[in-house]
């Protein structure tokens, strides 16, 4: 689906959601041409994902080089309008984790996250904002994993109680959090769904 029409159909969590889905729509429409791709200096739109594991006790993260904290994946859309499917190829790339699945392909989250001026690859990057949409996604726990070199230096799964202990970037806890509950009551729903297929498969 279209980024634009994932973000019509959106409906906030809470003010800080309203008012970030305005903010974003806003740059859309002042930056029709460019916000998709880092052309534009002053916002784009980047996608993301908290990646569970089957028992929803464990996020899968990388240790970042640029912000040094255990972080979710994601990337710079660089021109794809799919998100969902930027966010899977990151999640891939920076995980090495070949089994990825959505645990639902509707968006999860929508923040504008400021990103400080800072050096990647040798060049200066300045302060800018990133207009993220944010995606639930289940892996299989017993998959290898693999650092990107050039973006992380350790991948491995967070028990999600340790969130707060391994995230070093202050800001980014309340979003963290917040994709935990949505990942963890969908998880919920899924599993009393397949109780309840079972007892009427069972009745005795």
């Amino acid at each position: 689906m279209d980024y634009r029409e994932e973000l019509q159909e959106y409906r906030p969590r809470n003010e800080q959601e309203e008012t970030d889905r305005e903010t974003i729509f806003a740059y859309i429409r002042a930056f029709p041409a460019d916000i998709l791709t880092r052309d534009n200096i002053f916002a784009h739109m980047t996608a993301s994902s908290m990646i569970f594991n089957a028992r929803g006790d464990k996020v899968l993260m990388a240790y970042h080089n640029i912000f040094h904290s255990w972080s979710w994946t994601g990337g710079h859309a660089d021109g794809e309008a799919d998100l969902l499917a930027v966010a899977l190829k990151e999640a891939k790339e920076e995980t090495g984790v070949r089994t990825l699945v959505p645990l639902t392909e509707k968006l999860a989250a929508v923040d504008v996250l400021p990103v400080w001026g800072h050096v990647k690859r040798g060049r200066y990057v300045s302060a800018h904002q990133h207009l993220n949409f944010s995606y639930l996604l289940l892996a299989d726990e017993t998959e290898p994993l693999q650092v990107k070199a050039d973006e992380n230096s350790q991948v491995g799964w967070i028990p999600v109680e340790e969130i707060r202990e391994r995230v070093s970037e202050p800001d980014m806890i309340p979003v963290y959090e917040k994709l935990i509950r949505a990942g963890q009551e969908l998880l919920t729903k899924e599993k009393s769904k397949a109780n309840g297929c079972e007892r009427k498969a069972n009745p005795l």
